[in-house]
């Protein structure tokens, strides 16, 4: 317990020594026997003392150089055009595959799209024939639009 409690009051000291000495006063004491010591306050008895305080300010500090913010955004609206085609591959994609499923689904002939025969059979009349042409169309339709993403991304 005891030793976590100093552990933890450490850490707490080091923490706010490191925060102040970020933009502490640093003196250079040139000793009389010409040691030179570095610290956050005069020594006693240095015969020079000089005193720098570090330059905090964002002045000449270019973490990029010149060029580099135009190419950063080409690179940006390259990646975000790549993305939007990816986004628009998968959309054609699946609809590719619902327009599959449709199809496999209206197989089927719903009410409505038989009609009785004089020979008391029955037969699928035109609705059922127009309803299979516009699903085949709607995928030979959204297979061309993926076959036309697809070539344009190459």
């Amino acid at each position: 317990m005891f030793a976590r409690i100093l552990a933890s009051g450490c850490f707490v000291a080091f923490a706010l020594l490191a925060q102040a000495a970020a933009a502490q006063t640093v003196y250079k004491s040139t000793m009389p026997d010409g040691r030179v010591i570095f610290g956050d306050r005069p020594e006693a008895g240095a015969a020079k003392v000089e005193s720098s305080e570090p330059d905090t300010s964002k002045r000449g500090v270019q973490l990029t150089p010149p060029g580099a913010g135009r190419k950063v955004e080409e690179m940006r609206t390259r990646r975000e055009s790549g993305e939007a085609k990816e986004e628009q591959l998968r959309q054609a994609e699946e609809a590719v595959r619902n327009a599959e499923v449709a199809l496999a689904n209206g197989k089927e002939p719903l009410p409505g799209e038989r009609i009785g025969t004089a020979g008391g059979a029955s037969r699928l009349n035109d609705a059922y024939w127009a309803r299979q042409k516009k699903l085949k169309e709607d995928l030979v339709k959204a297979r061309d639009n993926l076959n036309r993403l697809r070539i344009a991304d190459k």
